[in-house]
C-alpha cells in the first residue's frame, strides 16, 4: 500500500509499505529519504505517536494514509503546528491548513479521494476543516472497530449463542449494505427529495394553493381557509364526522357546492371541512381526471386499469368496520381523508304492503358508482336509492340536502 509522510520542513514523501510493517522498519526508510536519524524520528498518525515495535495494520494505517514526520530536536512550536489532537483535528489548524495549501501534490490527492475536506481546506472557514477532520476520525474509528468486531466473531464459539446472534445480525447488515449499495448505483433517484404537488387555483374568487393528492377522496378544506374564502357560512353541520388515515382530524361538516377556478375555466365542487389547522386546501381524487382511467408508470410505457368497487376485497374498503362504529356510536367515521360522513339522519320510513326490490341488478350498481362519483359515500347512496325505490335523480337531491 502507499502511505504519505509529510515532514515538518513541509518535504512530502510517498512510501510503497507493506501493511504488516513495522513502524520502526518506515522509519529506516525515511532516514535514507530525508537523512534525518532513525533515532530523530517521530512519526504521528492521528495525533499519535507511532512506537517502533507497532505494525502499521494494527495501528489502522490504510492506503493513502498521511503520516506526519516531525525530529526530536525540532522546536516544539514546529512539532505542534502539525500535530493531531486526540479527537483527530489538528492542533494548529491555520497552520494546518497553509501547509497542505503549499503541496500541490497532496491537494491533487486531496481531490481525487476526499473532494469535501479538500474544498474546506482551501475554504477560509476553520471550524468547518476541524469538523471535517474529526468526522474522518470517527469513519477510521468506526470502520476498525467493526474490522475488530467481525474477526473476533470468525473466532467466536460456535455454540455460544450470543456470538451466532452477532454473526446473523453481521450477515443480515451485510444484505441490507448491499442492496443500499445496489439502490445508489441502479436507481439513485430513489434517495432524490420528492417535492409534493402544488397548483394555483381560485376558490370562490380567492386565491390560494392547493395540495393535489390523489390519495383523498374527497376535496378537504380547513376551517380557518373556509372562513377566509367567505365560505364557512354554508358549512351543512349535519355531515360531521371523524376522519381517520394517519391520525385522525374532527370533520365539522360539508359544503356542497362552490365555483373554483382552473386555470381560466370554472368547476362546481364539494369540500369536506376538517378542524385541520396544518392542511388549508386538498384537491382530491373526487375533483381529479384520471385519463383512460389507468395507472401509467415511468415514462407511460406500462399502464395497468384500476380496479372497479366490485374488483377491490371488502377488507380493503372496510366498509362494515366503519358501519358498525358509526351504529354504536352515533358518530359517522371516515377512513383515510375519505368522506363517509355524509349520512343525515332520514326520518321517514316507506311503510304499507311489499313493494318491488330495486336494490339488485347491474342497473342499480350503475346509479349507485354514478352517485358515488359525485363525493358521496356508498352507504349513504345506497339508503337514498332505498329510500326513493331506485330514483336517481331524487336520490341526488336528496343527498345534496
Amino acid at each position: 500500500m502507499k502511505i504519505t509522510v509529510m515532514t515538518a520542513d513541509e518535504q512530502i514523501i510517498s512510501l510503497d509499505v507493506d501493511p504488516h510493517e513495522s513502524v520502526e522498519n518506515v522509519k529506516a526508510l525515511l532516514e535514507v529519504e530525508t537523512s534525518v536519524p532513525l533515532q530523530q524520528q517521530q512519526l504521528l498518525y492521528n495525533g499519535k505517536e507511532m512506537k517502533n515495535i507497532d505494525k502499521l495494520s494494527a495501528l489502522g494505517v490504510k492506503d493513502e494514509d498521511l503520516v506526519m514526520m516531525v525530529s526530536t530536536v525540532a522546536s516544539s512550536a514546529s512539532t505542534n503546528n502539525l500535530s493531531f489532537n486526540p479527537d483527530g483535528s489538528a492542533v494548529n489548524p491555520g497552520a494546518f491548513q497553509q501547509h497542505l495549501r503549499s503541496e500541490s501534490n497532496v491537494m491533487a490527492q486531496l481531490f481525487q479521494t476526499d473532494p469535501e475536506l479538500a474544498q474546506a481546506v482551501l475554504g477560509n472557514d476553520l471550524n468547518r476543516l476541524q469538523d471535517l477532520l474529526r468526522e474522518r476520525h470517527r469513519q477510521r474509528s468506526d470502520v476498525r472497530r467493526q474490522q475488530e468486531e467481525e474477526l473476533a466473531l470468525l473466532y467466536a464459539d460456535p455454540f455460544d449463542v450470543e456470538a451466532q446472534k452477532k454473526i446473523e445480525a453481521a450477515i443480515r447488515q451485510k444484505g441490507i449494505d448491499e442492496n443500499w449499495a445496489a439502490a445508489i448505483e441502479h436507481n439513485p433517484e430513489a434517495f432524490a427529495r420528492v417535492v409534493m404537488l402544488y397548483v394555483d387555483m381560485e376558490v370562490n374568487g380567492v386565491p390560494l394553493k392547493a395540495f393535489v393528492d390523489s390519495g383523498a377522496q374527497s376535496t378537504i378544506i380547513s376551517k380557518s381557509c373556509a372562513e377566509r374564502l367567505g365560505l364557512l357560512r354554508l358549512l351543512d353541520q349535519r355531515y360531521k364526522g371523524i376522519a381517520q388515515g394517519v391520525g385522525q382530524s374532527e370533520i365539522l361538516g360539508r359544503i356542497h357546492v362552490a365555483p373554483i377556478k382552473i386555470g381560466n375555466i370554472f368547476y362546481p365542487c364539494s369540500f369536506t371541512v376538517l378542524d385541520s389547522p396544518n392542511m388549508e386546501f386538498l384537491f382530491g381524487l373526487d375533483m381529479l381526471h384520471l385519463k383512460d382511467n389507468v395507472l401509467r408508470v415511468g415514462g407511460g410505457e406500462v399502464s395497468v386499469p384500476f380496479l372497479q368497487e366490485k374488483d377491490i376485497p371488502s377488507r380493503f374498503l372496510d366498509e362494515e368496520r366503519l358501519s358498525k362504529q358509526a351504529s354504536s356510536s352515533g358518530t359517522p367515521v371516515t377512513s383515510g381523508a375519505t368522506d363517509r360522513s355524509n349520512n343525515p339522519p332520514i326520518g321517514g320510513q316507506s311503510s304499507g304492503g311489499s313493494r318491488v326490490d330495486t336494490t339488485q341488478g347491474p342497473d342499480f350498481e350503475a346509479k349507485v358508482s354514478k352517485l358515488i362519483e359525485l363525493g358521496f359515500g356508498r352507504d349513504a347512496v345506497i339508503q337514498a336509492l332505498k329510500l326513493f325505490d331506485g330514483n336517481e335523480e331524487q336520490a341526488a337531491g336528496f343527498l345534496f340536502g
